[in-house]
């Protein structure tokens, strides 16, 4: 353990402290990981995780639903596809920590996994609960101290630390200090700040000299245009388009929300131009449009809209069937329901209400008809392969899963997760510009990238070797 020098009081001043060979500042996902990365019991570091809220991992406890699908078996070459807004700077993490590594030390330090659809790995159990406690109490046996409620305020540096004083000074809320030869910032986004995402490490990030900037909600709900009552905030780029999950359904809402679409085809436009073409599950929630492929595209399209695009989404309900035979399909039950002497008192309208029935599941209908336009028998087959929602926002960081954005990869150096301007200084997960897809694919980045991290600290300080 290193002791207060000359030097570290000439420029922190004295301060009752308490120093650590490593300081990680977040203990969720990458925080936990990062601990275990530096290996503290065996290797006589000492390491301590401050986190903000009264439990680490909050956010961890409600992946995936309560179920916490953590990491994705796919191969580099698939899995890096899901990756954005490059790969790059993901490498050599994910090589350092595969997810059938992952997986391995998970059952290792006692829970076992299952592999689903997609490739999707989860706790056997399927409780977030267990990858939470397995991780903090590896990270503990480890010898990693987790000091929770202890909200950091500030850091400082002493760029001209010479051998034996501290580099970094850490402030926290309750008056505390602690003093670190090495630091890592893995405080997470902005996405959930109920669960202690607030942003402060892109405060800290750019105070230090990095340009931690352009963030934006991903995997979140895209809103149609007429699906709320209300309209949007008013202020920046991205609070223009922000429609706050709050706010109340509008009529054709209420219509269509609580409908899961399989198997449908999503077509994106973005100024008129096809931007994305998807095949699969969409939901319509009080949010708006999620799902596996709503989430999908959502990235895309809050981006166009923050920049001042026009976004349009085509739902195709019956991809498998073209459309001169789904016409043909749908003239053939008009005639017969208008052909049936019990439908001889009906209207058109509740004709095509009828029709719809039989094409779509019944939940769906009303939905349809109120939002679909002016449509008739003769056009019915069109709408149902081109039915179009303009969206005109989005759900924010109150409940998007991830935040895309943050420390550019210039300004890191990929092999060890350091900062590239302040020596000593590291950056683990969704603190970095790095998002994917859902899937497992970004608890996976804070793993691999929290994991390397902390072996990158630990080696740094030349008291443990790669493995």
């Amino acid at each position: 353990m290193n002791h207060m020098t000359d030097d570290t009081v000439k420029y922190f001043g004295k301060d009752k402290f308490e120093g650590k060979d490593i300081i990680i500042i977040g203990g969720g996902a990458a925080g936990l990981m990062c601990g275990i990365g530096a290996d503290a019991a065996g290797n006589k570091l000492t390491v301590g995780i401050l986190e903000k809220m009264p439990r680490p991992a909050r956010k961890i406890m409600i992946t995936g639903k309560g179920r916490c699908n953590f990491t994705n078996m796919k191969t580099w070459n698939e899995f890096s596809t899901h990756i954005h807004p490059g790969p790059a700077l993901l490498k050599p993490a994910f090589y350092n920590l595969t997810p059938e590594r992952l997986a391995d030390y998970m059952r290792d330090w006692g829970m076992e996994s299952v592999v689903e659809r997609g490739d999707r790995v989860f706790p056997e159990s399927h409780l977030a609960s267990d990858v939470v406690d397995t991780l903090a109490g590896e990270a503990k046996r480890r010898g990693a101290e987790i000091l929770c409620n202890k909200e950091v305020c500030g850091i400082s540096v002493n760029a001209d630390a010479c051998q034996g004083a501290w580099r970094f000074r850490i402030s926290t809320a309750d008056g505390s200090s602690y003093f670190a030869d090495r630091l890592v910032i893995a405080t997470g986004g902005l996405s959930y700040p109920s669960t202690g995402s607030s942003g402060d490490g892109y405060i800290w990030a750019n105070e230090l000299g990095h340009h931690a900037g352009s963030c934006f909600p991903s995997l979140t709900a895209l809103v149609p245009k007429g699906y709320k009552t209300a309209g949007k905030d008013t202020g920046g780029k991205a609070e223009k388009f922000h429609i706050h999950r709050s706010t109340p359904l509008s009529e054709s809402g209420r219509l269509l929300c609580g409908n899961q679409l399989k198997n449908v085809g999503v077509h994106v436009f973005i100024d008129g131009n096809l931007s994305m073409d998807e095949f699969g599950d969409i939901d319509f929630t009080d949010g708006g449009i999620e799902g596996p492929i709503g989430f999908k595209v959502s990235r895309k399209c809050v981006n166009a809209l923050i920049n001042g695009s026009k976004v349009r989404m085509s739902l195709d309900m019956k991809p498998a069937v073209d459309l001169e035979d789904l016409d043909k399909r749908i003239q053939r039950l008009w005639d017969e329901i208008s052909s049936d002497k019990k439908n001889s008192r009906k209207t058109n309208k509740e004709k095509l209400k009828t029709v719809a029935n039989k094409v779509l599941p019944s939940s769906l209908v009303d939905g349809f008809i109120k939002s679909a336009g002016e449509i008739g028998h003769n056009t019915m087959a069109k709408a149902l392969k081109n039915w179009e929602f303009e969206i005109s926002g989005f759900v924010g960081y109150e409940r998007c899963v991830i935040t895309a954005g943050g420390i550019p990869a210039n300004e890191i150096f990929p092999k060890t997760m350091e900062s590239r301007i302040v020596p000593g200084l590291y950056f683990a997960g969704e603190i970095l510009d790095l998002d994917a897809d859902t899937g497992g694919y970004n608890l996976h980045i804070a793993f691999s990238t929290g994991y390397l991290a902390g072996i990158s600290a630990a080696k740094s300080l030349g008291k443990i070797l790669f493995r």
